[in-house]
């Protein structure tokens, strides 16, 4: 069964791993083969998936100065290493999904916090401009844009951040609202014309502030989004999960509404433990079992993929 995937990390470890061999004079990651990679090419193959999105995350402690050119270097690894992988076809609309080849994986850019882009509404256009279909104003922290869940001032989006939103609307890029602090969702639904959780489970089953509250999901479906379930531990139950334990979180959704708006986004090489049975993209097809004998195929297809292509794919092709 083929799976969309709207979120990992592996772009930062690349980089990484580019910066890193100028001392050491050798790489150790490949996107290929992977080694310590949760979703190199060939576990994204083994695992089934079809499309993934790459996200580009610039680590807080960076100076402000640095940051920008840290985002350039993982859209050049985006662009040197995942598309230079034969398979790997570069979606940029999600029109595009649809027309994706038997045996083609579809790599979305996404942009994981505002941060890089500063104030300045150029480099977010010139993100546009390089593929970036999928944008979340922050991090935990907050930024010229927004609050994430970690800041204690208790704003949502700044003026900057609504600008960036309209700038979203009039590209067509999704605005994410993992991340963002409660005031922060409130403004980013009300101001964006496509929104997505692209890795956030239901706060109601297990209260972490990454998590989403019933009404925060209840708005996301409302406007047409989706809330994608990620696979992080410390946002699922105490302890180390197994995949049964996603099912509360998935339930909820449903109960909610989100039959036909819940997805997955892994947060693969972005997590630091991993479900049982989880542990990378190449184990996928242990969650398919897992969720075609707890809800049969229809519904493991909708989650799986169907979803994002009705709620997404479908408008870029109309």
């Amino acid at each position: 069964m083929e799976i969309i995937d709207t979120h990992c990390d592996a772009l930062l470890k690349l980089q990484s791993d580019y910066r890193e061999s100028y001392r050491s004079q050798e790489r150790v990651l490949d996107f290929k083969n992977g080694g310590d990679l949760n979703a190199s090419a060939e576990k994204l193959r083994r695992g089934g998936v079809k499309v993934q999105f790459f996200a580009i995350f610039i680590p807080p402690m960076l100076p402000d100065s640095e940051k920008w050119q840290h985002a350039l270097e993982q859209v050049d690894c985006f662009y040197n290493e995942v598309l230079a992988e034969e398979g790997f076809v570069h979606v940029r609309n999600f029109g595009e999904i649809d027309r994706l080849e038997e045996g083609e994986i579809g790599a979305v850019l996404a942009l994981e916090g505002a941060d890089a882009v500063g104030n300045d509404l150029m480099k977010l256009r010139t993100l546009f401009r390089l593929g970036v279909l999928s944008v979340g104003l922050t991090w935990n922290d907050g930024n010229l844009a927004a609050d994430g869940v970690g800041e204690h001032r208790g704003t949502g989006l700044s003026k900057f951040g609504f600008d960036v939103v309209e700038c979203c609307n009039r590209h067509n890029v999704l605005v994410d609202v993992s991340h963002l602090n409660p005031e922060g969702v409130d403004d980013v639904i009300r101001s964006a014309e496509r929104v997505i959780a692209t890795h956030s489970n239901a706060r109601e089953i297990f209260d972490h502030r990454r998590n989403l509250h019933d009404a925060q999901i209840k708005a996301l479906i409302n406007k047409g989004g989706m809330v994608n379930i990620v696979f992080n531990p410390p946002f699922i139950e105490e302890g180390t999960p197994g995949i049964e334990a996603l099912f509360p979180h998935i339930d909820r959704i449903i109960q909610l509404g989100g039959e036909r708006a819940i997805g997955l986004g892994s947060d693969f090489d972005g997590i630091a433990s991993y479900v049982e049975g989880l542990e990378d993209a190449g184990k996928y097809q242990n969650l398919v079992e897992a969720l075609v004998e707890k809800y049969g195929e229809d519904f493991a297809e909708r989650i799986t993929h169907l979803n994002f292509m009705e709620r997404y794919v479908k408008k870029d092709l109309s």
